[in-house]
């Protein structure tokens, strides 16, 4: 396989999560220590490539529910990782030609891809913010020069979270971006778990901590569930990514990544 371009703050040699994601989706921007160690977490839970299938089809389902019958027109996703298909203003803008998408990533091959393939609508606007989730503010702000926070929005942190392993570090960003929303906005989160599949789940976290960047956290279903603190929760609640609103074609299955929506009253 050939190796994608390289920018000079990209590690090649170390694995990161966004090119792990990139590789079980099938994708090809990837470099060869990202392939062994997504070989390895696969050798250990080979659910992981359901997972990462599963999370990417909860995207799916979850923008069009937000979109098509929420009324949702703007949406700011958080850890947007490498594009591939169907990214969320593509199946926004399906629905609302005139939805309005931010991404937000600090990776920088995330960065030259996104401004490469994150194209708009004619009707609508898709732009790119380079920033880090544990500067919340920052985010907020560089959102707002596309996003009017006077009408609602939804955030989606999905497969993020868990990089930030200190518990009130994380409650305190959630609480923050939440913050800023007016009430109507929505909040849809999926992060990995260790409730299913909990001793192979722990091995993976172990192996990536020592071998791969961002270090993660796994959290539980419960604690998963507390980040939706004082918010309206959509059914089913928080659940495996794979049972939120399935439909006809998803698989029945469990896999390590708990999600959930919900909506600010």
């Amino acid at each position: 396989m050939s190796e994608p371009a390289v920018d000079a703050r990209i590690n090649t040699q170390v694995p990161h999560s966004a090119r792990l994601w990139n590789y079980w989706l099938g994708g090809k921007d990837n470099f060869a220590s990202d392939r062994a160690a997504g070989d390895e977490i696969a050798r250990q839970l080979p659910s992981i490539i359901d997972l990462a299938v599963a999370d990417r089809a909860f995207l799916g389902r979850m923008v069009r529910h937000l979109v098509a019958d929420r009324g949702i027109r703007q949406i700011l996703d958080i850890g947007t990782g490498l594009p591939t298909a169907d990214n969320t203003h593509q199946v926004a803008q399906a629905i609302a030609k005139d939805a309005k998408i931010v991404y937000v990533d600090n990776d920088p091959l995330v960065l030259v891809h996104a401004r490469a393939l994150l194209t708009s609508t004619p009707e609508g606007v898709t732009e790119y913010v380079e920033a880090d989730l544990n500067d919340p503010a920052a985010i907020i702000a560089a959102a707002r020069k596309t996003l009017d926070f006077t009408q609602p929005v939804a955030v989606t942190l999905l497969g993020i979270l868990h990089f930030i392993r200190d518990d009130n570090d994380a409650r305190d960003v959630v609480a923050e971006l939440v913050g800023a929303l007016p009430p109507g906005s929505y909040l849809a989160i999926a992060h990995g778990c260790h409730d299913i599949n909990t001793e192979a789940a722990n091995s993976i976290v172990a192996y990536w901590n020592e071998y791969g960047t961002p270090k993660i956290k796994y959290r539980s279903a419960a604690e998963i569930a507390g980040f939706f603190d004082g918010l309206e929760l959509l059914d089913p609640g928080v659940v495996s990514c794979s049972r939120w609103r399935p439909g006809p074609g998803d698989p029945d299955i469990d896999v390590n990544q708990y999600c959930g929506v919900a909506r600010k009253v």
